[in-house]
């Protein structure tokens, strides 16, 4: 899938983990749906949450949360709002539980300042950068490291 632009600018989808926001590259995005029926895998890494049947297609889900490594459970009237991302990133097709989905975003490629000390030393830390919004920041995500197989 091409990149998408508008304006000469990529556009980004965000997105809310436990309070915090993130945002992802359209252009990795294949689709948005609900959480629906997530079959459990033994065995399994903590931050699998399961397999979804997508159209014939199985597609493994992570925890958002447990993927970025933000604890807590969600609670019963928060269930709702979420969502799964489904991402096609370097012919691997996975899905990413979500709590909310947020705007449309674009920004100028400049706005972008690296991830807070301390996460790069994560090897598969999935945050690639930062932008600053009037009310707080958006962590920017690297959809490749985040669907790792």
């Amino acid at each position: 899938m091409s990149d998408v632009k508008h304006e000469g600018r990529d556009l980004w989808l965000e997105f809310g983990l436990k309070g915090q926001r993130y945002a992802v590259s359209l252009g990795t995005v294949r689709e948005v749906i609900r959480p629906g029926d997530i079959t459990p895998v033994p065995g399994s890494p903590s931050d699998v949450l399961g397999i979804v049947n997508l159209r014939g297609q199985i597609v493994p889900v992570l925890d958002g949360r447990r993927r970025f490594g933000l604890d807590g459970v969600v609670e019963a009237d928060e269930q709702d709002a979420q969502r799964v991302i489904v991402f096609d990133a370097e012919g691997t097709t996975v899905g990413l539980r979500i709590d909310t989905i947020g705007e449309m975003l674009q920004f100028d490629p400049a706005e972008v300042a690296p991830p807070p000390p301390g996460r790069a030393t994560r090897r598969d830390d999935p945050v690639s950068g930062v932008i600053t919004r009037d009310d707080g920041f958006i962590a920017l995500v690297d959809v490749p490291r985040l669907c790792r197989a």
